[in-house]
């Protein structure tokens, strides 16, 4: 989707805008297919509310600056996690890394593994992609649009 170029556009007006409205941003990497980004959350604000603030102005403003041929709009749903203080360092060389990981493992097969390892289950809810908790005697699976 993102030429590196308009990818690190997209990136320096994730950092100003969050810093505008009160979000610290620490690190963010916007990929082909999805953005990572390491917040401080205002503690006047939720999740909800921040991405929403992002994906709604970001999509305008890739929209006005003409990145990408076409109407842009981020796709339904994000994940969200928090993070100990103990694991920003780590999260951030995570975030960093990108380039890097994504050359060797394809977001797909990554998400897949999530999924897996964390005892997660991937369903399709009235055409929005969720993931959800399940009992630790079910065994985890992952359900992929047309299954």
């Amino acid at each position: 989707m993102f030429a590196p170029p308009a990818a690190a556009k997209v990136s320096g007006f994730l950092t100003d805008y969050a810093g505008k409205n009160g979000i610290y941003m620490k690190i963010n990497f916007v990929n082909t297919e999805h953005v990572h980004a390491l917040i401080d959350l205002p503690t006047n604000m939720t999740i909800e509310q921040a991405v929403k603030l992002l994906k709604g102005a970001s999509s305008h403003w890739i929209n006005e600056q003409n990145l990408l041929a076409g109407k842009f709009a981020w796709g339904r749903g994000y994940g969200a996690f928090s993070v100990s203080q103990s694991g920003v360092d780590e999260v951030r060389a995570y975030i960093a890394g990108q380039t890097e990981h994504h050359r060797l493992k394809l977001f797909a097969e990554e998400y897949e593994k999530f999924v897996k390892v964390y005892g997660l289950v991937w369903r399709d809810e009235e055409t929005v992609e969720t993931v959800s908790i399940v009992p630790s005697s079910a065994k985890p699976r992952v359900k992929t649009r047309g299954q």
